[in-house]
């Protein structure tokens, strides 16, 4: 449910250099990427009266007044670069993932990082979320405006004019729709497959409420990396998801999308800090490998509003180290963890366009 998101959104695309396109191109800066998930949740039923008596949401059992530590405090976003990147979005009527979901990489990802090549996250179907995590940040309603049948074909001119070699997208929830927005998802993978063939889609999405038709249809859309997150350790599920998703559930449309296509890269993420024990995320991660899970990536839970769970740990830079490690000592192929990291990470990206790349060509060697 993407409703996953205040902890993993941070979707990303690689920019390349930009070639010659003749689609009409709106006024975006060339400099921009694309990539991927995440939701915002408002609480708008807790009543007055909590909110008069200091209501703090969820209590995971770590003291409220206890700090953050140094590495997770972030400066507020600005410069030249996130401000026209913030400008371009809100005229194309775009939503994004880093404002949706209040992620804490937001500046650095728009205004490029270290290395110049800004990222930022394009959420799909509106930002209005039919279901109610308990970590997420991004609003809800059991009855959202119904999607935009143009966004499809305006986001993939959109990101076509920006130049980028790899996408992610992501969404809210939409349980109000028959295929929970499994199509909408398709008919955007495809337009950005005809504009732009070479381009390379990641899609983090909802789990269509465990329907796996719908999974198959944005497999089969062209895209390249399927991403679903199962945010918890199975204890955890349901004082941390809305009681419409599910442990096993996700399990079952993450192990789907690699059976409809042998060579889908699969991928999926786990927020830290809300009680899990090692014993229990070993499992977890044990449970990903089963199913032949490619890519994990593990980040710190940051509690959005008063009205969220708490946070019961603040994870150290070193244990965040030690799981990378043993994640992939049991056979992810790429393991991102640390306080900061989010679902769509774009420290990975290189890693990931590798991935498939490799798997395709091994396909067309063995057809």
């Amino acid at each position: 449910m993407i409703c996953q998101s205040q902890q993993f959104s941070l979707l990303s695309v690689s920019s390349s250099s930009s070639s010659s396109n003749p689609i009409a191109k709106p006024h975006i800066p060339m400099s921009i990427k694309l990539p991927t998930l995440g939701f915002r949740i408002r609480c708008e039923a807790v009543d007055s009266a909590k909110k008069a008596n200091g209501y703090s949401g969820p209590h995971t059992g770590r003291d409220p007044n206890v700090q953050k530590p140094g590495w997770l405090r972030q400066r507020a976003p600005q410069g030249e670069r996130f401000q026209e990147i913030k400008e371009s979005l809100s005229s194309l009527k775009l939503n994004t993932v880093c404002e949706e979901a209040q992620c804490p990489n937001i500046g650095e990802c728009w205004n490029g990082g270290g290395d110049g090549v800004a990222t930022a996250t394009i959420m799909l179907l509106g930002d209005t979320c039919t279901r109610g995590c308990r970590f997420c940040a991004v609003k809800t309603s059991r009855n959202p405006p119904p999607p935009d049948p143009m966004e499809p074909l305006n986001t993939a001119l959109a990101i076509a004019a920006w130049g980028v070699d790899y996408i992610v997208l992501t969404s809210v929830d939409r349980d109000d729709l028959s295929d929970g927005g499994s199509g909408h998802f398709a008919q955007t993978v495809k337009a950005l497959k005809e504009l732009k063939p070479e381009i390379m889609v990641e899609c983090l999405t909802s789990d269509f409420r465990g329907d796996l038709n719908a999974v198959d249809v944005l497999v089969h859309s062209g895209l390249d990396v399927f991403a679903h997150n199962i945010e918890t350790v199975k204890r955890l599920q349901r004082i941390v998801r809305d009681p419409r998703a599910g442990y096993e559930q996700s399990l079952s449309v993450l192990k789907h999308a690699k059976i409809s296509k042998k060579s889908m890269v699969t991928k999926s993420s786990i927020m830290l800090g809300l009680g899990e024990s090692d014993d229990e995320l070993k499992e977890a991660f044990a449970d990903l490998r089963a199913i032949d899970v490619d890519i994990l990536t593990l980040g710190q839970y940051l509690q959005p509003t008063p009205l969220h769970l708490t946070v019961k740990e603040y994870v150290t830079p070193e244990k965040f180290a030690f799981w990378k490690e043993y994640g992939e000592s049991i056979g992810f192929r790429y393991v991102a963890s640390g306080p900061l990291v989010r679902s769509s990470y774009r420290a990975g990206e290189l890693f990931v366009q590798t991935i498939v790349k490799d798997r395709a060509n091994q396909t067309a060697v063995k057809s």
